[in-house]
């Protein structure tokens, strides 16, 4: 299956890969990687998929999959695997063979590590989201000096797909009038924001400014990935990061 191998200087004990939406078993909408068990696909198809993606990575346990509200909860995971859904939008451990995982189909998967490859995260990252601080969240979960931390961003909407109204700009500038720079005039009121450009600048406040990845779209990109934004019924990739 085709994956996206984050091209970041972490250390050789740190895992780290996204999938694309190819190499699966779902169909319709959803084809053909889905790993979401929310949106509507065959639960047997999604069952399937996580299955493939555990034999063709040599996972070292079930990952941690999450209850996404598109908030800033931020929680340590082990290697107990519950049943049901951890409600989070990121995920961090310090264990070795603890997978994180977050999906996404739009928003921003970001994967954080320490120089030490002791700590590692994994955060899902939408406007909201990112506005209300989940980064903050995820680098003050890790206690680890922000001069210490790595971070890759994988694929998510670009900046000339993402089209939001002006309340989303606003909310930006309130947190830090720098993040005009992140903002295009679109049609009538309506602005083009850089989801990647305002997770820089956020990390870059915090102290972490080694950054890597961010150069995909998702919206532009039907043949590779799933976007919520351009088809609505729609798969979920999944960004996944552990320590061996």
């Amino acid at each position: 299956m085709p994956l996206i191998v984050p091209d970041w200087p972490a250390p050789r004990s740190v895992q780290a890969v996204v999938t694309t939406r190819l190499g699966g078993v779902s169909t319709g909408p959803y084809a053909s990687f889905n790993l979401g068990d929310h949106v509507g696909d065959d639960p047997a198809a999604v069952i399937a998929n996580r299955r493939l993606l555990a034999e063709a990575l040599a996972l070292p346990a079930v990952p941690h999959w999450l209850r996404q509200v598109h908030g800033t909860h931020v929680m340590r995971v082990s290697g107990m695997v519950t049943t049901e859904p951890l409600e989070a939008d990121g995920a961090w451990t310090d264990e070795i063979g603890v997978v994180c995982t977050v999906g996404t189909a739009d928003c921003l998967p970001v994967l954080f590590c320490d120089l030490a490859g002791t700590h590692v995260a994994a955060t899902h990252a939408g406007w909201r989201g990112l506005a209300a601080g989940v980064l903050e969240a995820t680098v003050a979960a890790l206690d680890v000096a922000p001069d210490r931390l790595l971070a890759w961003i994988g694929p998510a909407i670009g900046a000339t797909a993402f089209e939001v109204g002006p309340e989303v700009r606003e909310a930006f500038l309130r947190i830090d009038v720098a993040a005009a720079a992140a903002f295009r005039p679109g049609p009538g009121d309506r602005w083009r924001a850089d989801l990647t450009l305002l997770a820089r600048q956020r990390l870059n406040r915090l102290g972490v400014n080694g950054v890597w990845g961010g150069q995909w779209c998702t919206a532009s990109d039907p043949d590779r990935f799933f976007s919520y934004r351009r088809d609505g019924t729609t798969g979920r990739m999944a960004a996944l990061i552990w320590r061996i």
